[in-house]
């Protein structure tokens, strides 16, 4: 259901002439959305450290491939070339890097939309910590509302871009 959810995302992206801006994977579903991108006709740029283009298998048909030095400038590259940023199910590097994005608008270091593809309910758990957090005083609704949350690619994406 997850690489579903990715194969659906990346072709309204590709039908609405939206670059892809990843991580520069060629597994999992960075893979997944990246493959099903191109797969539509859509431009696709990958952003990956030098040290991960093994481990994670660096994509080679992609539009184009960015190899970076550090983690840090994966994060910076990948904020310069995008509008906006939707975060997929994922584990540890893209709560790592979803958090990072959203503290970046709250600081205002960047103004760019979030959202959070919430593929059947993944990410309800977290969603419940965030709205217990604003409960808690300890976030503020404003910046709780920053994260942009739909289960719909189509209506995510229409969220970010209007």
């Amino acid at each position: 259901m997850y690489a579903a959810a990715a194969r659906e995302l990346a072709r309204l992206l590709a039908q609405r002439g939206i670059t892809v801006v990843y991580g520069g994977a060629r597994v999992g579903l960075m893979g997944v959305l990246a493959d099903a991108a191109l797969a539509a006709g859509g431009e696709v740029v990958g952003v990956i450290p030098a040290d991960l283009v093994a481990v994670e298998i660096a994509h080679e048909g992609l539009t184009e491939l960015h190899v970076v030095s550090s983690m840090g400038e994966r994060r910076h590259r990948m904020s310069e070339l995008s509008d906006a940023f939707v975060t997929l199910p994922g584990g540890f590097g893209t709560l790592e890097e979803l958090f990072g994005t959203v503290t970046a608008v709250q600081v205002g270091a960047h103004t760019k939309p979030c959202g959070l593809l919430n593929v059947d309910g993944f990410f309800n758990g977290l969603l419940r910590f965030l709205d217990h957090a604003v409960d808690e005083a300890l976030l503020r609704p404003a910046n709780r509302a920053i994260v942009v949350v739909d289960h719909d690619p189509l209506r995510l994406v229409d969220r970010l871009t209007t």
